[in-house]
């Protein structure tokens, strides 16, 4: 009966659509891209995860909409005027209020040398275009999800804290 189930769900592009691919609806992704068709791509794709998503069209925008409204991820593209996805990523990864925000670079870029850039610039993941929908999803969802559970990790130390702060008091 479950096989069943599965087959009957929607399709999109030929592929299932599972419940795996959503995230919690208060999810934020920046989508920073200068090329209009990219950005327009990305957001079709990323709206599959049922979250909200805003676009940045260059790199300072991008770090002050990231540091005004801090995103869940950002989805970052590297070949930027003015500020490149590189700079962008660093800047992030400087400022304590978005140090911790996951950042998937997606490139036409294919050599080793621009991942291990992206990789010193303090990106968490890196895609190369043209992008794989499914592959985009999957790589978003978990950087949401790892984000998700350092949130929960934290928060339960704070009460294991509390706890153990009024339980020395008595």
């Amino acid at each position: 009966m479950a096989a069943a189930a599965k087959m009957a769900r929607p399709m999109s592009e030929g592929v299932p659509m599972h419940d795996e691919l959503t995230v919690p609806e208060d999810s934020l992704i920046l989508i920073v891209d200068d090329n209009p068709q990219n950005l327009e791509l990305l957001q079709a794709y990323l709206e599959d995860l049922g979250c909200r998503t805003e676009i940045a069209t260059d790199g300072a925008e991008a770090i002050k909409m990231a540091q005004n409204d801090v995103p869940d991820v950002v989805v970052l593209d590297v070949m930027m005027p003015r500020l490149s996805g590189f700079q962008v990523c660093e800047k992030l990864k400087s400022d304590p209020r978005t140090a911790g925000v996951p950042i998937v670079m997606v490139t036409a870029l294919n050599e080793v040398s621009d991942v291990e850039r992206a990789i010193e610039a303090g990106a968490d993941d890196f895609l190369t275009k043209p992008v794989q929908r499914l592959e985009l999803l999957a790589r978003v969802k978990s950087q949401i999800n790892v984000k998700s559970i350092e949130r929960r990790l934290k928060s339960a130390i704070e009460r294991v804290r509390d706890l153990d702060r009024s339980g020395n008091a008595n």
